[in-house]
């Protein structure tokens, strides 16, 4: 199965490279699409050599082949598995914005769409946040997470961390085996 992997903005952006290699390790061909944000936090090189493929991180970086990459991931996506999803990338799916590669090929898939949130906790509390939650709940994406409280990165304890990779992974194979 082909899974898009993006990686947002993220302290918990370097757990992608475990989610990433375990995905490769049960048979998946993993194509990783990262936000500008994201390589602040892991690079771009570290998911290439574990994926076994590009690194999607800007329109720029499509100008290979004749059909956008963004939107060759988006028909060849079997599933659309977003670890960890910041709160900036949760909006611009709900309103419909394409800013990046990662929010264009969200809106041109039909694949299974899973998202894992990581965030500080009044952020994935605001109300903004949960609006932009329940309108995607509403598309039809799934969540897992966040993890209802813990030790936040900020400083702060509270809902907000990313889900444990296992169970990341756990469940995105079920919706692969579902299809």
């Amino acid at each position: 199965m082909t899974i898009v992997l993006g990686i947002t903005g993220s302290i918990a952006a370097f757990k992608a490279a475990g989610i990433a290699s375990q995905l490769v390790k049960n048979g998946h061909s993993v194509n990783c699409v990262m936000t500008q944000a994201a390589t602040e936090f892991i690079t771009p090189l570290t998911l290439q050599v574990i994926s076994r493929n590009p690194v999607l991180i800007s329109l720029e970086d499509e100008k290979q082949a004749w059909k956008p990459g963004h939107i060759d991931l988006a028909d060849r996506a079997d599933l659309m598995l977003v670890a960890p999803c910041s709160a900036g990338t949760i909006g611009n799916f709900a309103n419909g914005l394409a800013p990046d590669p990662l929010s264009s090929i969200y809106l041109a898939t039909k694949a299974k769409i899973l998202i894992a949130p990581a965030m500080n906790g009044k952020m994935w509390l605001h109300p903004a946040t949960q609006r932009n939650v329940a309108q995607l709940k509403e598309d039809g994406c799934q969540f897992i997470g966040p993890e209802g409280d813990g030790m936040l990165a900020c400083g702060y304890s509270g809902p907000g961390r990313l889900m444990e990779e296992s169970i990341i992974i756990e469940h995105a194979e079920k919706i692969i085996s579902n299809q």
